[in-house]
């Protein structure tokens, strides 16, 4: 049974925050205290009694309501009534995330509030998503293009910057500081979003490669910098790796945002750039994908365990085969077969066995990121949903075959990767949709800041 007490404390807190005349940040510090200390169970405890106490009263609405009922809308009294109900229903949980926000840290304790919802909420007894929807209607405020700006990290950029950039890095991770080196410089961008009320912490960063052609592989994007063509040679942008360091901001937009920035940037910098892509991973490929079904758990995917045959010449196949002790026959022979094969990772030292598994591969990976989609018709892959909802494309052709060799792109993918290609007049939409001017500015760290 969750200890009440601290649940019952935040909740007085946050009540009294409502006031006149408290002293909000003392009452913030507080209530962060607390709340940093509750266990999973008793966060999602907090989380329900926030909506059942901190809610408008139905009492309250009632008297509005019934005038607006009996009233018709052309009616000179309409808009009053209307403008009265929505005053009224502005929910006591808005004010009192505004008046947090307002206090140091309080916008990173918000979104890391939301972290923990969206995490929970995913199993919770009880629906959260009045709460959810309750900080999104902030967020979406106060993460708009006025808010925010972008800054470029450097060799020259503050070590605390290099280093949370180190940290944060889950797509291609990094074991020293040195390896930042590779990743910083003419040819080799790095560059993030900033909140002016979080200006020490980026909320989303993008590292981008300078290439002549697009890359296919991150053994291109990792060459030595003494190995590298003359980048004014260079004609196309790679975005290789985007990371969210906020997890309460998830589904708001922010990597549109950032990716529709620094294509603006760099255009304006470089009038060569012509392609702008991505050299994406494919995350959950294997081990949510491909890996069930080899075992014939294929409820739910649109690709079947006997499907799989289809993808292999009988000639290939029977070359598979060979490489395990009596795997059995037919459809379920060859996947068990693969199973054993793919679940480690010396079949990447046998050069015939990557020549049998290559198109396969890659035609299987194309199909996973066009092909299978959630109960919301969105691409069941979450970066394919994120670059292709964006406005980007892709083709079988281009999905590459280790293109990760490394231990992670074989857990995620079996090393497959992908380009998401993004158009010309992609630019222009997002330039659109966001109201921005051509040209972007960014802000030194030390510069001009928030």
């Amino acid at each position: 049974m969750p200890d009440l007490k601290p649940v019952e404390t935040i909740i007085e807190a946050f009540q009294t925050i409502l006031k006149k005349d408290v002293d909000v940040g003392l009452l913030f510090e507080k209530s962060k205290s607390l709340y940093d200390a509750l266990n999973k169970k008793e966060k999602e405890g907090l989380f329900e009694t926030i909506i059942e106490q901190m809610e408008v009263l139905q009492k309250d609405l009632q008297p509005t309501l019934r005038k607006l009922v009996m009233c018709k809308p052309e009616d000179p009294s309409w808009p009053r009534l209307i403008s009265q109900l929505r005053t009224m229903a502005y929910s006591p949980r808005l004010e009192v995330f505004k008046k947090i926000s307002l206090s140091p840290g309080g916008l990173k304790f918000l979104l890391d509030f939301r972290g923990d919802l969206l995490a929970i909420n995913r199993h919770a007894d009880s629906d959260l998503g009045p709460l959810d929807s309750d900080i999104v209607f902030l967020f979406e405020m106060w993460f708009q293009e006025g808010f925010l700006y972008l800054e470029e990290i450097t060799l020259n950029s503050a070590y605390r910057q290099i280093a949370l950039i180190m940290d944060r890095d889950l797509v291609h991770p990094m074991a020293r500081l040195e390896e930042m080196g590779q990743r910083l410089g003419k040819d080799r961008r790095c560059f993030a979003l900033y909140h002016r009320l979080m200006p020490y912490e980026p909320i989303i960063f993008i590292e981008v490669a300078l290439t002549r052609g697009i890359a296919r592989s991150m053994a291109e994007i990792m060459v030595d910098p003494e190995n590298r063509p003359d980048d004014t040679r260079t004609d196309t942008a790679v975005f290789y790796s985007i990371n969210n360091t906020q997890n309460g901001l998830v589904g708001l937009g922010m990597g549109k945002m950032l990716i529709g920035k620094v294509v603006a940037y760099l255009k304006d910098e470089n009038k060569k750039l012509k392609n702008f892509v991505t050299l994406s991973p494919i995350p959950g490929f294997w081990k949510g994908f491909l890996k069930p079904i080899l075992k014939g758990d294929d409820d739910g995917f649109a690709l079947k365990q006997d499907d799989i045959t289809g993808y292999f010449s009988k000639k290939g196949a029977l070359k598979i085969l060979d490489h395990v002790h009596d795997p059995g026959a037919g459809s379920t022979g060859l996947c068990r077969a693969l199973l054993s094969i793919l679940g480690g990772t010396a079949w990447i030292e046998d050069e015939d066995l990557k020549k049998d598994l290559k198109n396969p591969l890659r035609r299987i990976a194309y199909h996973y990121i066009a092909e299978e989609k959630t109960s919301r018709d969105k691409p069941l892959n979450p970066v394919a949903g994120f670059h292709l909802g964006n406005g980007a494309a892709v083709s079988e052709k281009n999905v590459h075959f280790l293109a990760n060799p490394s231990p992670k792109g074989l857990r995620e993918s079996c090393g497959v990767m992908a380009n998401y290609i993004y158009t010309p007049g992609w630019l222009g939409q997002i330039r659109r949709s966001f109201g921005w001017i051509d040209r972007v500015e960014i802000r030194g760290f030390f510069g001009k800041g928030p």
